[in-house]
């Protein structure tokens, strides 16, 4: 019966097993045969005169592909499969269980049982159940996926309201000694602390009585993309321009100096030069101007950040040499590049305009963190919106500049 469970073992044509990477080896060799068999059938399609022969290839060498992308899925589906008898796989497989006996009939025995009762931070009379870690974890997968900030910025997870982030304002005290030197005492560091309080974020999907009955459903991946939308269009408004009040705070909230200026909890922006757009003649000196006010350090891994309409106008504009300065994604699923660094578009970041800052540039995974308090809820109600049944799903974020000199602006004004 084990053995009928297992995934049977896949191999190549040599007969030794094939991993992951052998197979994709492969497959993109197969894709190269195809193109160019196909390149042939193409070009005699265009003498309409295709060979019998060369269709045939094709369609062959197709069926090779299609077989190896089996091949390919389920090597990956064993590859992310959880090991059996792992330790805690019979407890999350029961919190799982349970959880669904209560999203689809609210019968909440057996989540009581297993004492995952979770009152919320603000009062303790509201209800609501923590859903199981992979739905918890999905969310936070398709939350990184979707939302922008978020795919750049420092991700911690804390089980408090608030995390407190010391840092030392005077910098560290270090000096240079002799190997038989006396050392002598240090300067004491004057330390600060950033607080980053979490805040509750909130989503309201709806679902028919026929949809929870319906076995086949998979109500974790459901919740997941209900959710997915309403919190990412949140988390990402809170992270450009949120104020901080029963929200996180946004980058963009902070006060914002001249870059000559600069101190810390402050942004740095570099002016255009002309009022409400960039300036004429060589634009792209600013660009050039923006990127390096941010220390040598951060460049590494900085990103722009900037909403369609201010990318639409980037897209225009051209180097000293006739070369554009925006260039598309070297593949699928990669951004799109400005002047060597990768490019971020953020629909909360505002257009352009008098005295807008409407283009970051810098090292978000050092300047910007999310904080995620564990534990997402959902608390079943099956009264307000008769006949639908509402799930209030809630989950605990947080997020503000943790570095004030990873992010640099560019605002659209003479000085």
């Amino acid at each position: 019966m084990t053995q009928a469970l297992d995934a049977p073992e896949i191999k190549s044509a040599s007969g030794d097993p094939l991993d992951l990477a052998d197979a994709f080896g492969e497959f993109m060799a197969t894709f190269e045969a195809f193109k160019d068999s196909n390149d042939d059938r193409l070009s005699q399609l265009e003498r309409r005169s295709a060979d019998v022969v060369t269709v045939e290839k094709v369609d062959r060498i197709s069926k090779v592909l299609d077989e190896q992308k089996r091949v390919l899925d389920t090597l990956s589906l064993k590859k992310v499969r959880p090991a059996l008898g792992r330790e805690g796989t019979v407890q999350r497989s029961e919190h799982r269980g349970a959880f669904e006996a209560y999203i689809r009939s609210g019968d909440d025995r057996h989540l009581r049982a297993l004492d995952t009762k979770a009152m919320s931070y603000g009062s303790g009379q509201d209800g609501g159940y923590l859903v199981p870690d992979e739905t918890e974890a999905e969310i936070g997968k398709r939350l990184a996926a979707l939302s922008p900030i978020r795919s750049i910025a420092s991700v911690r997870q804390v089980s408090s309201a608030v995390l407190k982030k010391p840092f030392a304002v005077s910098g560290p005290a270090v000096g240079w000694v002799g190997e038989t030197a006396a050392r002598p005492q240090t300067a004491t560091p004057t330390l600060a602390e950033l607080q980053f309080p979490t805040m509750e974020l909130y989503a309201m999907p709806a679902a028919t009585q026929t949809l929870l009955e319906d076995s086949v459903v998979d109500l974790d991946e459901w919740i997941s993309s209900e959710v997915e939308a309403a919190f990412a269009e949140q988390e990402g408004t809170a992270f450009v321009k949120g104020d901080g009040v029963n929200k996180p705070r946004g980058f963009l909230d902070y006060v914002q100096v001249a870059n000559t200026s600069w101190a810390w909890e402050k942004i740095g922006y570099i002016a255009t030069g002309k009022a409400a757009a960039l300036p004429d003649s060589d634009p792209s000196d600013v660009l050039i101007d923006t990127i390096y006010a941010l220390k040598a350090g951060y460049r590494q891994n900085a990103n722009w950040v900037m909403n369609r309409n201010s990318q639409a106008s980037i897209r225009k504009l051209k180097d000293a040499d006739g070369n554009y300065l925006w260039q598309p994604p070297a593949a699928p699923g990669q951004r799109a590049m400005l002047m060597g660094f990768p490019l971020v578009e953020a629909e909360d970041m505002p257009d352009g305009g008098a005295d807008a800052t409407p283009i970051a540039f810098g090292d978000f995974g050092r300047g910007y963190l999310v904080v995620d308090r564990t534990g997402v809820r959902v608390l079943r109600d099956p009264y307000s919106a008769k006949p639908y049944v509402l799930f209030y799903t809630t989950k605990r974020v947080g997020g503000g500049v943790q570095d004030f000199d990873a992010i640099k602006l560019l605002k659209y004004a003479t000085a």
